[in-house]
């Protein structure tokens, strides 16, 4: 199989002297270039050896585990990738087949130089007990130039050595710290641990936001590591892994090896190769680590599981945690699922008893819960032109007055959804998508949040003429920011959102919010995930209602985890805390859950719900999105593919519909769903459909998206 989005493998002649197996990693000629491939067996048809190319290149490397392979081939055949595709994903850089380079080091001679001086000397003294130096290391200890060193070297007092290269990160020690928990914790424990080290099984670690469900799958890693399997622990955002680093090496030693977009090619070459050859026992990434090539995976951990960032929407459009759950059935690995507020798919799978429920139902250290309440905005609301509610301000002021920080959450970025000219009523819209321009008033541009691209905030109105007449309707976090400012303007204040740095910067601002830095945070969903601000004690939500206001089924799921997520930052220490949500709708069962803090009776309604739809997990989605320059083009594709589809019992298909993110990127969007029951091969379905349809030619695209988490 190659690398490279194709539907099989290509047949190649293994040249005389050179020995290859199913997995071994070679190089192979495809057209004019070479390409990266694994071996992936005999070919079922013969082929006359005359008519075949040589594999070009064996590398010497331990070849992909027999689970890895058919890994790629279940995403391949579940997702509708190509093979060739999903094995891009497993391979790295020729970089990361090479064997390392060692390193140059130095070693004391028993000749002494004819001509002594203070820096020879210097070097001579570090290089005692017969002990090889690495050269860079030597410099720097004896305070030379690397002129002293070749000197000594070349008048036989030193020699010259190659050492192995080191490992990237050093094995995590599972006895180095380990923890001392809690009654609670333990039997959390105790019930993962249940679960056979050797066998396939999935635990739910359910627990109360700041309840100690980081401790308890350490100690599970710590478990599996003594068993000598490999461990990977997936995080949903970059952002989050500073402090989740520090605590992992605060209880096993060292630092575990990363994988995330932040890292260096040389960096991901190196963890690439030492999770090959076993090296790298720990491994803290993104979702993409999901392909690392493990030989001995013993356990998956997904921190934070419901989050959406698991879903890879671009390429090979799969969700993490299933593919988790599959890797690790192929593994005879364990898996922990991880959240305060589980997927609705999670729960159900817990309530049915697939997963192994493990709950967590008091805070560490007998911390409180936050009290939640509800302000009705219709009754209660701020007045015209403010966003932040008379209650929400006074108890603000209060948490400042004692020292205390607070949070103002915003389910959004920027200065508002909209900005238009107050003039003519001239809206600013994205020139590439169906999207408005979202001012982002400290950086002075208008943005979108869609594809990314931004201009410069005008001046004048570019439909009018008229000076200084831009209005922004609607808050957005930079507007909440100004109204802070004026409410509260002794209070050091930091806004806090993905898209207001670099992230090396936003684990700065973060490392100084734990610090104590800053007194009110202006947030959004970046501030909702895993963080512990021990001085925090009032959050308020300006805009609670945000996420129901959508078409998605998710929808109160989804706004269910993120206010829950939310308002478990405040009172996670010694103080206790409280959490207000700005409401139009205190009535609706996602607030009277949140208010009662009986989510049993959320989960309850949400599953009810999505089984009398036939929705997930009671049924299967599969989205496709044909897009065009061309609308009509785009859409009447649509429509000749929806004729082709294949008549099957239980299948609904819906539309063609302009998707409700219509445009992106230039590109018009028109989107397709089938619906059917659980049991059904969805995937199958679809193949079978595309193949019985028109080809696609010139600007069309269609994306499929099994098991579709977003509806825009």
């Amino acid at each position: 199989m190659v690398g490279v989005a194709v539907d099989g493998p290509y047949s190649y002649r293994v040249p005389a002297g050179m020995a290859v197996s199913r997995g071994s990693i070679v190089s192979v000629p495809l057209g004019p270039r070479l390409v990266l491939g694994v071996v992936w067996g005999a070919p079922k048809d013969m082929v006359a050896h005359n008519r075949l190319r040589d594999i070009a290149h064996a590398y010497d490397v331990p070849p992909l585990s027999e689970e890895l392979l058919k890994l790629v081939e279940w995403v391949a055949r579940y997702t509708l990738a190509a093979p060739g595709q999903v094995l891009r994903a497993v391979l790295r850089s020729t970089e990361a087949l090479d064997a390392p380079r060692p390193v140059l080091a130095f070693r004391r001679t028993r000749s002494e130089p004819d001509k002594q001086t203070p820096a020879r000397l210097r070097v001579l003294e570090v290089l005692v007990d017969d002990m090889a130096w690495p050269k860079a290391a030597l410099l720097q200890a004896a305070g030379v130039s690397a002129s002293v060193v070749e000197g000594l070297e070349r008048v036989g007092a030193i020699e010259r050595l190659e050492l192995p290269a080191p490992p990237i990160v050093e094995p995590p020690n599972p006895e180095a710290a380990v923890a001392t928990l809690s009654a609670g914790q333990q039997q959390a424990l105790e019930q993962i641990l249940a679960l056979d080290a050797q066998q396939f099984g999935v635990a739910l670690l359910d627990g109360v936001t700041g309840g100690g469900k980081t401790e308890v799958f350490f100690e599970a890693v710590a478990d599996t590591l003594r068993a000598g399997r490999q461990a990977l622990i997936l995080l949903p955002e970059i952002a989050l892994t500073n402090s989740f680093i520090s605590r992992f090496t605060k209880r096993f030693g060292t630092r575990p090896a990363e994988w995330h977009s932040d890292m260096t090619p040389v960096q991901r070459a190196k963890v690439w190769r030492g999770v090959l050859d076993g090296t790298v026992r720990a491994v803290v990434g993104a979702r993409s680590a999901l392909f690392l090539p493990f030989r001995e995976l013993g356990m998956l951990v997904l921190d934070e599981e419901h989050d959406g960032a698991y879903k890879q929407a671009d390429g090979i459009t799969y969700h993490a945690r299933d593919m988790a759950v599959v890797r690790a059935h192929l593994s005879n690995a364990r898996v922990i699922l991880s959240s305060a507020t589980p997927s609705v798919e999670t729960r159900n799978n817990a309530n049915g008893g697939r997963y192994a429920h493990v709950l967590l139902t008091s805070r560490y250290a007998e911390a409180a819960m936050p009290n939640i309440t509800t302000i009705d905005m219709r009754i209660d609301g701020p007045e015209k032109g403010s966003w932040i509610a008379p209650l929400l301000a006074r108890e603000v002021f209060g948490a400042l007055d004692r020292g205390e920080q607070a949070l103002l959450f915003l389910n959004r970025r920027g200065y508002a959804p909209l900005t238009l000219c107050r003039s003519c009523g001239h809206q600013y819209q994205c020139p590439d998508c169906s999207a408005w321009m979202v001012e982002h008033r400290f950086r002075g541009v208008l943005m979108c949040h869609h594809c990314g691209h931004e201009v410069r905030t005008p001046t004048v109105c570019g439909e009018c003429g008229a000076a200084d007449a831009l209005i922004a309707v609607g808050p957005g976090i930079e507007r909440v920011a100004e109204e802070a400012a004026a409410r509260f303007p002794d209070a050091r204040r930091v806004i806090l959102s993905s898209d207001m740095g670099s992230t090396a910067q936003l684990k700065e601002r973060l490392a100084e919010i734990e610090r104590g830095e800053f007194d009110l945070i202006i947030g959004t969903q970046l501030v909702s995930k895993g963080h512990h601000f021990e001085k925090l004690t009032v959050v308020g939500v300006l805009d609670a209602d945000l996420g129901l206001a959508h078409g998605d089924p998710r929808a109160a799921e989804k706004t269910f985890q993120i206010l829950t997520q939310v308002a478990g930052r405040a009172g996670r220490a010694s103080r206790n805390g409280k959490a207000f949500l700005q409401t139009y709708h205190p009535d609706h069962a996602v607030m009277r859950a949140m208010v009662s803090g009986d989510r049993e009776a959320f989960y309850a309604h949400e599953l009810a719900a999505r089984e009398s739809g036939g929705l997930p997990p009671f049924g299967r989605l599969a989205a496709l999105i044909i897009s065009a320059n061309d609308h009509d083009v785009a859409m009447g594709f649509a429509k000749k593919l929806l004729s082709a589809a294949p008549m099957a019992e239980g299948v609904r298909l819906f539309g063609p519909a302009d998707a409700p993110i219509a445009m992106v990127r230039g590109r018009y969007r028109v989107r397709l769903l089938a619906q059917s029951g659980k049991d059904f091969d969805l995937s199958g379905y679809v193949r079978f459909w595309l193949a019985s349809a028109d080809k696609v030619s010139g600007n069309l695209r269609v994306q499929v998206d099994i098991d579709p988490m977003s509806f825009m």
